[in-house]
C-alpha cells in the first residue's frame, strides 16, 4: 500500500518567474545544468506537491546536441525517498531507487559523475527500457536522477556536468527552448505534435 501521492504539475510555459515560483517552495533540490554545455537549453520543468506542504520533487528538462551525434533530450529530478518521480522517468515500476542500489550497485564504482552543488556525485546506471538511459545517485540528502533519451545520449554524462541547485538562486540568465515532450512521461507518439 502507497501513502498520499502528491500531483504532478508540469509547467504549460517556460521562464525566469515560473522558474522562481518553483525554486522558493521546493523541499527539494531544482537541478539546473550551469553553465549549460554548449547550444543546450532548458526545455521544461515538473514539479510533485500540494499547498500544504513544501514541493517533494522536481524535474528540470534540457535539450541539446548528444556527443554522438543528433540531438539529446535530459531530465533530471530531484525527489524525497518514495515519490517515485524519476523511477516514472526512466519507465521503472518502483517508486524508490535504494532498492535497486542496495541490490549491489553500490558495490560497483560509479557509472557516472556529475557535480552537484560544487560536490562531485556518483551516479550508477539502473537497467531501463532501450529508448533512454537512467542514473541515480544522491545529492542534499536526496535522489537525484539523470534519465537522457535516446539511450546513448547518457555519453552527456562522460564531460564535465555540473548542477547548481536553482534554490540557491538562478545561476545565470537561462536559455530557454521549446517545450520538452518528456515531461509528459516519456517520448510522443508517432505523429502526435
Amino acid at each position: 500500500m502507497h501513502g498520499a501521492v502528491p500531483p504532478l504539475h508540469v509547467a504549460r510555459q517556460l521562464g525566469t518567474d515560473v522558474l522562481d515560483a518553483v525554486r522558493v517552495d521546493a523541499g527539494v533540490p531544482v537541478w539546473l545544468p550551469w553553465p549549460m554545455l554548449p547550444d543546450w537549453t532548458i526545455t521544461g520543468l515538473a514539479w510533485a506537491g500540494d499547498d500544504r506542504r513544501p514541493i517533494v520533487a522536481t524535474a528540470v528538462a534540457c535539450t541539446g546536441p548528444a556527443p554522438l551525434g543528433g540531438v539529446a533530450d535530459v531530465v533530471l529530478v530531484a525527489e524525497e525517498p518514495g515519490v517515485g518521480l524519476g523511477a516514472r522517468f526512466a519507465g521503472l515500476s518502483g517508486l524508490d531507487a535504494g532498492e535497486m542500489l542496495c541490490g549491489g550497485l553500490l558495490d560497483t564504482n560509479a557509472h557516472a559523475k556529475v557535480v552537484a552543488a560544487g560536490h562531485p556525485t556518483p551516479l550508477w546506471s539502473i537497467d531501463t527500457e532501450r529508448d533512454r538511459c537512467a542514473y541515480v545517485g544522491e545529492a542534499k540528502g536526496m535522489w537525484l536522477w539523470a534519465v537522457a533519451w535516446p539511450g546513448e545520449a547518457g555519453y552527456v554524462f562522460a564531460e564535465h556536468f555540473v548542477l547548481q541547485d536553482g534554490r540557491d538562486g538562478l545561476p545565470g540568465p537561462l536559455p530557454f527552448g521549446a517545450l520538452s515532450p518528456y515531461l509528459q512521461w516519456g517520448p510522443p507518439e508517432e505523429g502526435v505534435s
